[in-house]
């Protein structure tokens, strides 16, 4: 079992940055890659990165020139460091944690972006 403690969105201005920040406990030996989603209002969840266990990392087009995924030094953290955001980056994001067994969603956490 793979739980996780999200945080780091608010409320940001457009052009501003944000990073977001997700610590996973239990079962976190067997965590092969991490990833973020977001999901805005009225649309599908999208994938935004995903970096594995040798810090290879790979993002959407819509965001790869602005944001950066990253994991911790433990390997049971991942951060999304998010420069220059817009108003269509708002939503809910979410992280993610992929395992030989399973793959577990964090609760979400909330990014507005104001313009």
């Amino acid at each position: 079992q793979v739980q996780f403690v999200e945080s780091g969105g608010g409320l940001v201005q457009a052009g501003g940055s944000l990073r977001l920040s997700c610590v996973a406990s239990g079962s976190t030996f067997s965590i092969n890659a991490m990833a973020w989603y977001r999901q805005a209002p009225g649309k599908e969840r999208e994938w935004v990165a995903t970096i594995n266990n040798d810090g290879l990392s790979n993002s959407a087009l819509s965001v790869k020139d602005r944001f950066t995924i990253s994991r911790g030094n433990a390997k049971n953290t991942v951060y999304l460091q998010m420069n220059s955001l817009k108003p269509e980056d708002t939503a809910v994001y979410f992280c993610r944690a992929y395992t030989d067994l399973y793959d577990y969603w964090g609760q979400g956490t909330q990014v507005t972006v104001s313009s």
